[in-house]
């Protein structure tokens, strides 16, 4: 891919936390090379400061779909675990690739083990990844959820990191899962720390996302 012909990824945070979008832009960095695609990362401003409800996830699918049809980006990430209006978005978009990070995640930790499990943010979160792994068809896989008690602008801060280990620790000693996919895109900078500490791989989804949104754009161009 020639630097005239480069292609650009955006990265949404459907919500308004600058902390969760800034540990999302650093997580990114790997992916991040001079031949690849350009990787923005940006958050509805209009947002709400997290994705704690239903509500909160129905409420940024018509702003999502807005901003995705005006802009000119050549691939979609949503980073949000919900996948808020990931099919609406796709429509929006036209051809272009829009990835929603939670559909990535699970699919990176099939590869990983046999039965996975989610650290989620909330009892609220864990209904909402209950109802989307049952849509998936991947009940079977799935170890279930643990949750941290925070809310998404928390999850960057590093005293967020503890909880993260204990819930995934439970996930492994007391789920069977052998697999841990991070609940929440503001988790994404714990990851290793997680992995490490629970001796079991850990999913963050945002990069699994961007680097599908990468492969599509590559492969489109080959």
């Amino acid at each position: 891919m020639s630097a005239a012909a480069r292609a650009r990824i955006l990265v949404i945070n459907p919500n308004s936390s600058v902390a969760v979008t800034e540990a999302i832009d650093i997580a990114l960095a790997p992916l991040r090379f001079a031949t690849g695609p350009e990787i923005a990362v940006a958050r509805l401003a209009d947002g709400p400061i997290g994705i704690a409800s239903q509500r909160d996830a129905d409420s940024v699918v018509a702003p999502l779909a807005a901003w995705v049809a005006r802009d000119d980006a050549d691939a979609f990430v949503l980073a949000c675990f919900s996948d808020p209006g990931l099919h609406t978005v796709r429509e929006a978009a036209g051809a272009r690739p829009v990835m929603g990070i939670a559909e990535w995640g699970l699919l990176r930790a099939l590869t990983l083990g046999e039965r996975f499990g989610i650290i989620a943010l909330s009892p609220a979160s864990i209904r909402r990844q209950q109802r989307y792994v049952r849509q998936m068809g991947l009940d079977a896989r799935y170890a279930g959820s643990v949750a941290v008690d925070a809310m998404a602008a928390d999850t960057a801060s590093p005293a967020m990191r503890d909880r993260l280990i204990a819930a995934g620790g439970r996930l492994v000693q007391e789920r069977g899962a052998d697999v841990v996919v991070l609940g929440c895109a503001g988790m994404a900078s714990h990851r290793r720390a997680v992995e490490s500490a629970i001796g079991r791989p850990v999913v963050e989804p945002t990069q699994q996302a961007v680097a599908a949104a990468i492969s599509a754009l590559l492969l489109r161009d080959s």
